[in-house]
């Protein structure tokens, strides 16, 4: 791998990860087109994908801190998990601690259906799944559902607003993401749209709720990934140049979607899936590509990421 394949597949990744359109489908077209080999893609992917983990923490740093600290406050106090729960009034008056403490626990209540499903179905996920046909039909289907979610539900709550229901709907959704072509940004954006949240209050939770699964993920699979051939005879300045490329552009992505959704609908997206999906079925059809399902993922804990099924 070049080190220009290396920044290309960077940016590809730090695009692609946070946008609602699915990484998966762009990461393994665009390493198609630069014509490299499928073995060891999905080790080198794992390694960039610590550039768009850090991007992520960076941007949403201050938050994660403040809901981290509330949230360990709450579970060492009862009255202030009580507090979080709505079980009682918010300690010393602080209902916006009250409230990070609440979105923590249900960050971590949200990450056990990705976790289990991902145990429940690791060998489907990572065979018989990953082909070109199930990602073009994943970017359609959810393309018609966050359609549905923009015309249908009513946008007007914020985080404040956030409950258990909320918390576990979001949470089964972002067990889709294990579905490649899905895109786990997007579908947890759809379900929290579909409970009513704001598009950017969406798309904030969404984001907050990928840490855990996303972090967890990285560890257990980085054992194995650095082993992997592809990786060492590489070297460690194309792996660098990867993961600098997806950290800094996917900073840039989350920044800009962030402002996009303030004002705007995420019907773009839409458009753009349906017609990624449709010209991914119409090579195939063609025979101008020609499936074969992505090399076995390294790691017990491989099927359980959001960030690889996308």
């Amino acid at each position: 791998m070049s080190y220009l394949a290396a920044l290309i597949l960077g940016i590809v990744q730090g695009l692609t990860e946070f946008l609602p359109i699915s990484s998966t489908a762009h990461v393994g077209l665009t390493a198609r087109a630069l014509g490299l080999p499928d073995d060891g893609m999905a080790a080198f992917t794992a390694v960039i994908q610590l550039g768009t983990l850090l991007a992520v923490l960076a941007y949403f740093a201050r938050d994660l801190y403040e809901i981290s600290a509330a949230t360990l406050d709450a579970l060492v106090h009862p009255a202030r998990l009580k507090a979080a729960l709505g079980l009682g009034e918010a300690a010393a008056g602080d209902p916006d601690r009250a409230l990070k403490a609440r979105l923590g626990l249900f960050i971590v209540l949200g990450t056990i259906p990705i976790g289990l499903c991902g145990v429940v179905l690791k060998h489907f996920i990572e065979g018989k799944a990953r082909t070109l046909p199930v990602i073009a039909a994943s970017l359609i289907v959810l393309a018609v559902v966050l359609f549905l979610a923009e015309r249908l539900a009513r946008h007007r709550r914020d985080l404040a607003s956030v409950g258990i229901k909320d918390a576990l709907v979001i949470g089964a959704a972002q067990a889709l993401a294990l579905i490649p072509g899905v895109s786990r940004s997007g579908v947890t954006l759809t379900a929290a749209l579909f409970m009513g949240l704001r598009r950017d209050d969406a798309a904030r939770y969404s984001f907050l709720l990928s840490v855990p699964a996303v972090l967890a993920a990285a560890i257990f699979e980085m054992k194995d990934a650095v082993r992997s051939p592809t990786l060492t005879q590489n070297g460690i300045g194309v792996i660098l140049v990867g993961t600098a490329a997806a950290f800094v552009v996917g900073y840039a992505s989350i920044a800009w979607l962030m402002r996009f959704l303030r004002t705007r609908t995420t019907l773009p997206f839409v458009a753009y899936r349906v017609a990624l999906g449709a010209a991914i079925i119409g090579l195939l059809a063609g025979g101008v590509i020609h499936d074969h399902p992505a090399p076995p993922r390294h790691g017990a804990a491989a099927a359980a990421s959001p960030a690889h099924h996308r």
